[in-house]
């Protein structure tokens, strides 16, 4: 009997440059509106740009949304929300480490079904279908982007809050080594030293 079982609904696009395929795979998914969400040292290093400039070549608007902050909080969920709720986007990007990320799917989990961040802590609680997402992690070691759990913290208790659904899985992501490289090297490696936990931590849900 096999210890574990690995399913991944992700498609993955691997290698150097491919972050200029971004707007083809929001097209593929049928998008007009994204809503981007990174964090400002991304942006600072120019990776964002380079992703919206993919998305403006295949015609696809888009609105930034830069609050994400390292650790994201329930008040970096609802400020994203209250854009969301604005530009009204067919499709969200979490373009960054797995604080972006993880913060894309926190905004998808209240922009799609409603409530707060709080009504999602643990497994299977969307009430709905999510939007479609396609996430460009910057970073090499968190996962988030081949597995469908957001770690949002509580602003006011600093409570970490798991809150997954198969439904919260990115659609799409893009690993392009590129945007690696302007990590400071401890960063990099740390990168690489935690890389199996969350590894770990999916499989043992996978058989939870």
């Amino acid at each position: 009997m096999p210890l574990a079982r690995l399913e991944s609904s992700t498609r993955i696009e691997f290698g150097a440059g491919k972050v200029m395929l971004l707007g083809e795979l929001a097209r593929e998914l049928g998008a007009q509106r994204a809503l981007v969400v990174s964090d400002p040292g991304v942006i600072a290093a120019g990776h964002t740009g380079r992703g919206i400039d993919s998305l403006t070549a295949a015609d696809v608007e888009f609105h930034l949304f830069d609050g994400v902050q390292e650790n994201p909080t329930t008040r970096n969920v609802e400020l994203g929300l209250a854009l969301a709720k604005q530009f009204e986007p067919d499709l969200i990007i979490g373009f960054g480490g797995g604080s972006s990320m993880d913060c894309a799917k926190g905004i998808n989990f209240l922009y799609s079904c409603g409530g707060r961040m709080h009504d999602y802590w643990g497994i299977g609680k969307a009430t709905g279908p999510l939007l479609p997402m396609i996430a460009v992690p910057t970073t090499a070691g968190t996962g988030s982007e081949t597995q469908s759990f957001a770690l949002i913290s509580d602003a006011e208790t600093h409570v970490k809050m798991a809150c997954g659904d198969p439904r919260a899985a990115f659609r799409a992501a893009i690993l392009d080594p590129e945007l690696t490289l302007t990590q400071p090297p401890p960063r990099r490696c740390v990168g690489r030293l935690r890389c199996p936990v969350p590894c770990r931590g999916n499989l043992c849900h996978l058989e939870a």
